[in-house]
Formats: C-alpha cells, sequence, structure tokens
C-alpha cells in the first residue's frame, strides 16, 4: 500500500477551528458536526494503514467536479484493474433503515448516505471513462467507522462495512489478487492534479477583525496562550511554544481569515495582542515573509 495524497481538513472547517476560540460561532452543532466527521476520516485512515498490505495506491480526500457537479471521495483505492472508494461515516447511537428512509430509533430522519455515495460513484465513472479515457469497475462502501453505531434492518446486500466487520473486510481488501504499473500511478497522479482545495460557495460566517478576540491561540487545545518573554504559555493545557512560532503560525492564521488584507507588524501586534516587546513581531514576520516597501506603509508578503 502507498499513500499518494494526504487527509487535510476542509477549508470551511480549517476557517471554522480559527473562528471558533475568538467568536461565537452562529451555529455550533454544525462546526462540531465537521470536527466528529473529520474525526471520523482520520480513524478510517489508520484502519487502513495498519492493516492494508496489499499492492494498492490510497488517494485520500478529492474533491472533483464533472459537467460542473462538485463532488468528495473520502478514500480512493486503486488495485490491479478495480478502484474501492470508501465513504467514512461516524455516526453514532441506534438507527434503522425502512426502504429508503433512515432514522433514529427515536424517529429522527436523516439524509440517506447511500444517495451521495452512488451519486459520488456515477460522477467519478463518468470522469475516468470521458475525460480521462478509462474504464475501470468500480466498487463503493459506507464504512461506519464508530463502534457505538447500529442499524437495525439492514440488508445482507448494504454496500456498508461496520465496525464488527472491519478485519474481515480488511482480509478481503489484502487477498485481491493486485499487481500494480505505471498505469495506475499515473491514474492517481491524473485524479490528483484534478483535486480542487477551494469548494466553491463556502458559506463562512459573517466576521470581522474589529469583533474577534485577540490573542495567540494553542494549537493543541484552543485556548489563548499567555506571553512570557520570549515564549507564550497555553492557559489551558500548559504547552509551551516559542515566540517566533507563535507569531508564525498566527500570522498564517489571519492570512487564511482575511486574504484581502495585508500583513503588517502592527496589524499583527494587534492580532496577537502583544504587551511586550513587539521588535519580536518585526523579526518573526522578516524571517517568515518577504517585506515590502519602507516605513509605515511597509507589508509583508509570501
Amino acid at each position: 500500500m502507498r499513500k499518494i495524497k494526504e487527509r487535510e481538513p476542509s477549508a470551511e472547517l480549517k476557517i471554522l477551528r480559527l473562528l471558533h476560540p475568538r467568536m461565537q460561532l452562529p451555529d455550533r452543532q454544525y462546526y462540531l458536526h465537521l470536527e466528529k466527521g473529520y474525526a471520523g476520516e482520520l480513524q478510517m485512515d489508520a484502519w487502513i494503514e495498519q492493516g492494508l498490505v496489499n499492492d494498492c495506491l490510497v488517494v485520500n480526500d478529492l474533491l472533483l467536479e464533472h459537467k460542473r457537479k462538485v463532488f468528495q471521495i473520502d478514500s480512493l483505492l486503486i488495485f490491479q484493474e478495480m478502484i474501492h472508494v470508501f465513504d467514512s461515516k461516524n455516526f453514532e447511537g441506534d438507527f434503522y433503515v425502512d426502504a429508503n428512509t433512515w432514522s433514529s430509533l427515536a424517529g429522527r430522519e436523516i439524509n440517506n448516505p447511500l444517495y451521495q455515495m452512488e451519486r459520488a460513484k456515477s460522477l467519478l465513472r463518468q470522469l475516468l471513462q470521458r475525460r480521462l479515457g478509462i474504464n475501470l469497475p468500480i466498487e463503493s462502501f459506507l464504512i461506519f467507522i464508530n463502534p457505538e453505531f447500529t442499524l437495525y434492518n439492514a440488508q445482507p446486500k448494504l454496500p456498508a462495512v461496520f465496525h464488527s466487520q472491519l478485519k474481515p473486510f480488511m482480509k478481503k481488501l489484502n487477498n485481491i489478487d493486485s499487481k500494480l504499473n505505471r498505469g495506475d500511478e499515473k491514474l492517481a497522479e491524473q485524479l490528483v492534479a484534478l483535486h480542487s482545495d477551494e469548494p466553491p460557495n463556502i458559506e463562512k460566517p459573517k466576521y470581522s477583525f474589529e469583533q474577534l478576540k485577540k490573542g495567540v491561540v494553542c494549537g493543541d487545545c484552543g485556548s489563548f496562550m499567555l506571553e512570557k518573554g520570549r515564549s507564550w504559555v497555553c492557559g489551558g493545557c500548559g504547552h509551551k511554544e516559542n515566540a517566533q512560532a507563535a507569531i508564525i503560525r498566527s500570522a498564517e492564521a489571519f492570512k487564511l481569515l482575511f486574504p484581502d488584507r495585508k500583513i503588517t507588524s502592527n496589524t499583527i501586534c494587534e492580532w496577537c495582542a502583544v504587551e511586550g516587546d513587539r521588535k519580536k513581531v518585526v523579526r518573526a514576520l522578516t524571517n517568515h515573509f518577504k517585506r515590502v516597501g519602507d516605513g509605515p506603509a511597509s507589508y509583508y508578503a509570501d
């Protein structure tokens, strides 16, 4: 098994992670839902990495488009003359399925996850055939990674793998007759090249620089850090970080949240709530970015 593309948090999740400590999110539950989904994807990655020894290529976290239709694939596995697509689901609790309707035992209906998976499978097949000239069989599976999930009334032919089935399913994957060639590697490279980093129409919460809480946020726990001379110390978990690393990390967060604003030493001093020697901000920015211009109008860029 070789991994061709690593997984990263979505652009939406990255932004919400940066905003969460600094403002009250209008829909905190949605943010927590994204975090839980991403945690499930990481658990699926660990299951694949620890168990899959067959000759295959793993391409994670693809955002593709075909005929102006955007679709996402959590994990795509390329075997010899075969593709497997996995859709991670970190559902928790007791659910049941009645025909095409999925609901909790309390009667709360949820979106049928099969629809999204089948849509992605169909669009992937069309993309491979019409844009890349490739016609390979595709098998897709819902991977229910959470051990606290139960689905009642599920049909045996449901294309799903539950937590108790993970080990035997991995055994089946490792028994697939597979010997990859350069064509398989080229296919993985083409899919990565078609991946889009920015999904269209992200609905970001409304925020401004003035309203956001200022300070350096801990990269480990999300609490605010306290300035201690040449270091910042987290008030939540006690994590310690040198000043330059903390300032640059905070400047990168500012750049993601405010892509249209210039990075200046005064702005980053305010953003990090620097109370001590402001020269350390200038030193950090100068070491990491390129300074443009001189005097009060100068700013920093990549």
